[in-house]
């Protein structure tokens, strides 16, 4: 008799996902991995240690599920399974908790199992500031310890809410392609993987609950004071209300669908804009005036991140501001932008820099 068909689902997603690591270690040109690792840390692998796979573990359903997963699936591959805890230190007793969780990952015989400790700031609000602060400690440890992928248990659901927090916000069509597979930062593209976006959280909870793995329900989740716990528990409950089941699905496509439409779209605008520049690189006005609108404010937006703006902090109100400069210039002054960063029509040519 075969596993329970949650646990078989969540295996099978995991399965996955480390085939796929796999392979993109083997495709490498070199030892290097696209993770980013610390310098020795492919040049092992390519001597015959097995790559390292960590799992971000909270504790909570999903990424228990997803711990316990990994470790049933990488020793048949040959890849060794660690885990990471972060400690946010924004509850009481959150260091007696991490422990808690070191001892479980343990327990499912991840190695190496550590706790990081981080300071959360306040940039962005407490959401962004602590999703901040985990991911640093993330690819900080990723890096040190040399792991060719991390692995993060956000599913469906969470996709669905942060698909409908995007459509809030009105900032376009990246916004709505919510979370990627795969994801990561300048060098390290391929550093984060997910494997239970096409899962639903009930099926991690049921998971776990037949193997009998102990979960924590963080408090913060049913929080009102934070806006996707208010999400989570009203919003999309009205939904389904109002449009019945099948919601949650719905946006999880519409995701992909966006994220493919708006990867189409940058790869055009990144071609386009060498081609609106002048012989000294700046942006000639009517060059960008005949550019599609999509790929115009994409051409934009790239030219005022480059400048110095933080992309986390550019919003689609930003990049309307600066898109009048050509498409309804009356002798407006300099458009100001977040990181000091300002936007100026000069001569038929815009002038993006910091002030």
């Amino acid at each position: 008799m075969g596993p329970h068909p949650a646990v078989a689902a969540i295996r099978l997603a995991v399965r996955r996902v480390l085939h796929d690591v796999l392979t993109d270690l083997t495709d490498l040109p070199d030892s290097r991995t696209r993770s980013g690792a610390a310098p020795g840390a492919g040049s092992r692998t390519a001597a015959g240690t097995p790559p390292l796979v960590l799992v971000a573990c909270s504790g909570g359903a999903d990424s228990m599920a997803l711990a316990s997963a990994l470790a049933f699936e990488a020793p048949k591959l040959g890849i060794r399974a660690g885990g990471i805890t972060v400690d946010h230190g924004l509850q009481v007793g959150s260091d007696l908790r991490a422990a808690e969780v070191v001892t479980r990952m343990t327990a499912l015989r991840l190695d190496p199992v550590e706790s990081v400790a981080v300071r959360v700031g306040r940039d962005g609000g407490p959401e962004a500031a602590a999703r901040d602060a985990r991911y640093g400690a993330l690819d900080e440890a990723a890096d040190r310890l040399g792991a060719a992928a991390v692995l993060l248990g956000h599913t469906r659901d969470d996709q669905a809410e942060t698909v409908l927090l995007g459509l809030a916000r009105g900032s376009g069509i990246r916004s709505l392609s919510g979370m990627a597979e795969v994801s990561g930062g300048p060098g390290r593209s391929h550093r984060y993987r997910r494997p239970f976006l096409q899962i639903d959280r009930q099926t991690a909870r049921k998971a776990c609950m037949v193997q009998s793995l102990p979960v924590w329900d963080d408090p913060h989740n049913i929080d009102p004071a934070y806006t996707r716990s208010r999400l989570r528990h009203e919003g999309l409950p009205a939904l389904e209300k109002a449009l019945g089941k099948g919601v949650v699905e719905a946006l999880a496509r519409t995701a992909q669908l966006s994220r493919d439409d708006a990867d189409a779209l940058d790869a055009w605008a990144a071609e386009a804009e060498t081609g609106v520049r002048d012989a000294d690189g700046r942006l000639e006005c009517a060059k960008l005036y005949a550019l599609p609108p999509a790929v115009r404010r994409r051409v934009l937006r790239r030219a005022v991140v480059a400048a110095g703006s933080p992309a986390g902090s550019l919003f689609a109100r930003h990049i309307e501001e600066v898109d009048r400069l050509i498409t309804g210039w009356r002798g407006q002054g300099a458009i100001n932008l977040p990181g000091r960063v300002e936007a100026q029509r000069q001569g038929g040519r815009l002038v993006i820099r910091q002030g």
